[in-house]
C-alpha cells in the first residue's frame, strides 16, 4: 500500500476492489463472533433461535442491499441469476460450494499445524466439530422441516445434506429398525493423500464428536458407535463407518 495513502479515495481502483472484499470478510467474522458471544452467554438453544431470526434478516438486508446497486434481480429472496441456472449448473455451483467448505477447513487446520503444531491443530479440530456439527444439524433440520424426533429415517436425510455429502460418497445399510449403518465410501482428503503415498490421516478422535453431536442433535435419542475409522485399518470399499442406533423412551 503507498504511503500516501490517507483516506479511502487515495486507494486505486484494484485497491478499492481489494477493500471492498476485505470489508465483506470483516461481515463474516462480525457475524461469527455475535453467534459465538450469544452461545456463550445465552447457550446453543437460545443462540440458534436468535440466529434463525437474526439470519434471515440480514440475508434479506444485504441481498436486497446489492441487488439495487449492482442491478440484479431478486426472485422469492433470492438472486434470480441462481434460479436462471441450468439444473447442471446449479448442481456444480453447489459442489463447488462445498469443496471451497472443506478447502477452508484444511487452510485453518494447516494454518494451525505450520504455527503450532499438528497436537494443537488436531484439538482445534475436534472442539470445531464439537460446536459445527451441531450447527449444521440444527440448519439442515431446519431446511428439511424435520421434526424434534424424526429418528433414524430422519437421520439418514440430513446425512445426504451435509456438505460432505457433496465432496465425498457415502452409503447406508439399515440393519433393522433401529440400527443404521453410515460408511463413507471415498474420502476426498484420504483420497488426495493415498495419491501422494501418505498414511491415512487419524481421523478418528474427530470423526467422534462430528457424527456423536451431529446424531444426537438430529434425534437426542440416536447414539453412535465407530465401527473402524483410521488410524484404525479399514477395508479399501470404505475409510471409515459408524453405526448408529436409536434408544427409545
Amino acid at each position: 500500500m503507498p504511503e500516501n495513502v490517507a483516506d479511502v479515495h487515495d486507494l486505486s481502483h484494484a485497491d478499492k476492489a481489494r477493500l471492498v472484499r476485505d470489508m465483506l470478510h470483516r461481515i463474516i467474522i462480525h457475524y461469527a463472533i455475535w453467534f459465538t458471544e450469544v452461545r456463550h452467554q445465552m447457550g446453543l438453544e437460545k443462540a440458534l433461535e436468535i440466529l434463525e431470526t437474526a439470519s434471515q434478516r440480514s440475508i434479506d438486508i444485504q441481498l436486497q442491499r446489492l441487488a439495487k446497486l449492482l442491478g440484479f434481480e431478486m426472485q422469492d429472496g433470492l438472486p434470480a441469476a441462481l434460479l436462471n441456472l441450468s439444473p447442471d449448473a446449479l448442481m456444480q455451483l453447489m459442489d463447488s460450494v462445498a469443496v471451497n467448505w472443506l478447502a477452508n477447513d484444511g487452510v485453518w487446520f494447516q494454518a494451525v499445524e505450520f504455527s503450532s503444531g499438528m497436537n494443537d491443530a488436531k484439538r482445534c479440530n475436534d472442539s470445531s466439530w464439537a460446536h459445527f456439527s451441531p450447527f449444521e444439524a440444527w440448519s439442515i433440520k431446519r431446511f428439511l422441516n424435520l421434526p424434534d424426533h424424526p429418528g433414524l429415517e430422519g437421520l439418514k436425510k440430513a446425512l445426504n445434506f451435509r456438505l460432505y455429502a457433496r465432496v465425498n460418497e457415502q452409503s447406508f445399510t439399515e440393519e433393522g429398525p433401529g440400527s443404521l449403518v453410515f460408511r463413507m465410501n471415498e474420502c476426498r482428503v484420504q483420497s488426495a493423500r493415498k495419491r501422494k503415498g501418505l498414511d491415512d490421516y487419524p481421523c478418528q478422535s474427530g470423526g467422534m464428536v462430528e457424527y456423536t453431536y451431529f446424531a444426537r442433535s438430529i434425534d437426542p435419542r440416536i447414539r453412535t458407535e465407530c465401527i473402524g475409522c483410521p488410524p484404525d485399518a479399514h477395508p479399501p470399499e470404505w475409510y471409515c463407518a459408524w453405526r448408529f442406533t436409536i434408544v427409545e423412551d
